[in-house]
């Protein structure tokens, strides 16, 4: 996993949700005002003729422009991952930048947002997210096409966007396309379920999360407000539960059968044990202590675990919690996904992710199908074990395959995506690596099913 993943979870921003309720699709863009983006030298990575611009918008969201000198009259809006905690920063949006620089040399202008705050709020970055579009007209005219990628939970982003801006009474909404890569697209009622599993599975086997020492606390909050815990000790306490930092042959035989236990149990790889780890702890402090009122949006009644040598003593030692309804209901609101979305829609997402599971896949089909907006989409899959980025070669592929699906009718399939990417791979490299054949399981078959309000 990439260490940037690592590096967010250093600081924990405080601030409150003003979001967490549904927003009318007829909705108004966010009103652009204040400076216009100014001319800045592109970061590292970018063709040597693409012009830059920088800026912070009038709710305080740090922002990137880059246009190609041959650019095809196509902007790319990104979503970007996270959530970050801690204050927005530009060294946010230029790590964006730089990583999707692959956007820009395939002649798309690209824009991106840090977003208003740090920390969780879907709708609220979606509506950053416009008004960064909207500031891109404002300043270099309407382009042809606007295209909305999300990655990781920048996918859940986009998707709540286009779904609040979507064509109302005949008007068309500002996006024509729709490309969701390494989804949290389960909304986030369901997706971070396995998280908690992760928290109690955990203390019942390592007891030091938190220490005896420690006053005791509901696993769902991730950590008390008041709390000083750093991600550096908290990794110590997984060393050395798990031994997680060592190699396997210096681990002690408890340690072994301590780190077995929780990757059999959660079904996650040993790499991506710590940042999970992170995400349940500081990230379920930012959602219940600064999003929803200290109430509790995640429950593990009747969960049955399973993959440890005693199941049977594993069930019956476990923390059980039950989520609040108005948590949930609140939660909802804000992140899940109502499939009400009427542009096309492209997804692809890497069969071993080892952070968003593959099967959330599962889940936004269902809702989709559910909203009658199943034709509007096509999921790819490829067969990598990535979460932050995917192949160079895939994006523009998949960029082009949903442009012809915008301005021809021609719908793509698994089969013709992954051979147009063997066309296009000789320029970006990186290599392709869809598999046409894959089909995701439900969730339940990776996370177990439980009790929901």
């Amino acid at each position: 996993m990439r260490q940037n993943i690592l590096r967010s979870f250093v600081a924990a921003g405080a601030f409150v949700l003003s979001a967490c309720s549904t927003i009318p699709n007829d909705k108004p863009a966010p009103k652009v005002a204040g400076a216009s983006p100014v001319t800045a030298p592109c970061p590292q990575g970018l063709p040597a003729d693409t012009r830059c611009y920088s800026g912070q918008d009038s709710a305080g969201a740090f922002y990137w422009i880059a246009i190609p000198a041959n650019w095809n009259r196509v902007l790319v809006m990104h979503a970007h991952g996270g959530p970050e905690l801690g204050a927005p920063s530009m060294a946010r949006a230029t790590e964006d930048l730089q990583r999707w620089a692959v956007t820009v040399k395939a002649g798309y202008a690209w824009a991106g947002s840090t977003y208003r705050r740090g920390g969780y709020g879907v709708t609220m970055a979606a509506e950053d997210t416009e008004r960064l579009r909207a500031l891109f007209v404002q300043a270099f005219g309407a382009p042809r096409r606007t295209l909305l990628h999300g990655q990781s939970y920048g996918a859940g982003v986009a998707a709540k966007a286009a779904e609040l801006y979507a064509t109302v009474d005949g008007r068309k909404g500002p996006y024509d396309g729709l490309l969701l890569t390494s989804g949290v697209v389960g909304g986030g009622t369901q997706a971070y379920d396995y998280r908690l599993d992760l928290r109690v599975v955990y203390q019942y086997v390592c007891k030091n999360h938190p220490l005896p020492s420690e006053p005791a606390y509901p696993l769902w909050q991730g950590l008390p407000r008041e709390s000083t815990l750093t991600s550096a000790e908290l990794l110590q306490r997984i060393d050395a539960c798990t031994g997680v930092r060592k190699s396997p042959m210096d681990r002690t035989a408890q340690q072994r059968a301590n780190l077995a236990t929780l990757l059999d149990t959660i079904r996650i790889p040993e790499r991506s044990l710590v940042g999970n780890m992170n995400w349940a702890t500081f990230l379920f402090r930012d959602v219940v202590q600064e999003r929803l009122d200290g109430g509790n949006p995640f429950g593990n009644i009747g969960v049955k675990y399973s993959g440890s040598r005693d199941d049977a003593a594993l069930n019956a030692g476990v923390q059980r919690y039950p989520a609040d309804p108005a948590a949930v209901s609140k939660l909802a609101a804000d992140s899940n996904p109502t499939g009400r979305v009427n542009v096309p829609t492209l997804g692809l997402h890497a069969i071993d992710d080892p952070t968003a599971f593959v099967e959330l896949e599962s889940v936004y089909r269902d809702v989709r199908e559910r909203a009658g907006t199943a034709d509007l989409l096509v999921q790819t899959f490829s067969r990598e074990s990535e979460h932050s980025y995917l192949s160079d070669a895939e994006y523009p592929t998949l960029f082009a395959a949903l442009l012809e699906w915008i301005d021809n009718g021609r719908k793509p399939t698994p089969e013709g995506i992954a051979a147009r990417c063997k066309d296009i791979e000789a320029r970006f490299g990186g290599g392709c690596h869809f598999d046409p054949t894959y089909v995701p399981r439900p969730l339940a078959a990776r996370v177990p099913p439980r009790q929901r309000p």
